[in-house]
């Protein structure tokens, strides 16, 4: 299935955003603490269908993180896109093609500035107040959690597919649920509205990413296809 695309009218020097997304969020210390075994199931999971990661290693030194952004750059480039969670300095001296903001980090507007045209800006949130704040200051992407229980976020309310539904309804930029997701529920999270998933142990903790990420992109690109025939029966 070939994905479609979706370009912000504003954000025109921006790249595509694919649609359907599966993102992968970075956790290296589920590979081992070892930013050489991260790479590599890096490299598999977007063999295996990723089309988005998001580099996110709070606790890496600056230095650090930058190498490790320009080593994912590398291995992403004409595959999927890379973002670099908050550090606005680090995506652009990598050459990334997006940053990803936390709720609680700074305005879209300000990284906008920042970065200008030709990077996307992310934001990440919880719920339809949040995402409609993040539109209107000019996010390219809205990244909806937690929709189910995670052991990566153990102990946060997970809301389900009602908050990402809504979200998904009121916004016109692409949203992509985030938390819990495995193959068996996915297809839920498309048929809320989503324009994507995004998962960290799904992929990461599994003994093949390559094999963990080709079930989430035949999970997602079902449930895609899916409602896009849906749509097509409504306009008819």
């Amino acid at each position: 299935m070939c994905p479609s695309r979706w370009v912000s009218p504003d954000k025109k020097m921006s790249p595509p955003i694919p649609k359907p997304c599966l993102c992968l969020v970075t956790d290296r210390h589920l590979c081992h603490s070892d930013p050489d075994v991260l790479e590599e199931r890096v490299v598999r999971a977007v063999e295996g269908g990723v089309n988005l990661v998001q580099l996110r290693e709070k606790d890496l030194p600056g230095g650090q993180l930058l190498s490790l952004a320009k080593r994912l750059q590398r291995v992403t480039e004409g595959s999927a896109l890379l973002f670099i969670n908050e550090r606005v300095d680090v995506a652009m001296a990598s050459g990334a093609d997006g940053v990803q903001l936390g709720e609680h980090a700074m305005p879209v507007e300000t990284a906008s500035s920042l970065v200008g045209n030709g990077m996307l800006i992310g934001r990440s949130v919880h719920d339809l107040q949040g995402a409609l704040a993040a539109e209107s200051q000019g996010a390219d992407l809205l990244i909806v959690g937690t929709v189910f229980p995670t052991d990566s976020h153990a102990g946060l309310h997970s809301s389900g597919t009602e908050v990402l539904s809504r979200i998904c309804a009121a916004a016109k930029i692409p949203c992509i649920g985030i938390g819990g997701i495995s193959p068996l529920n996915a297809g839920e999270v498309i048929d809320a509205g989503a324009s994507g998933v995004a998962v960290i142990r799904a992929i990461l903790a599994a003994e093949d990413s390559a094999r963990a990420a080709s079930e989430l992109r035949d999970a997602i690109d079902a449930a895609w296809l899916r409602r896009e025939e849906r749509h097509g029966a409504v306009r008819r």
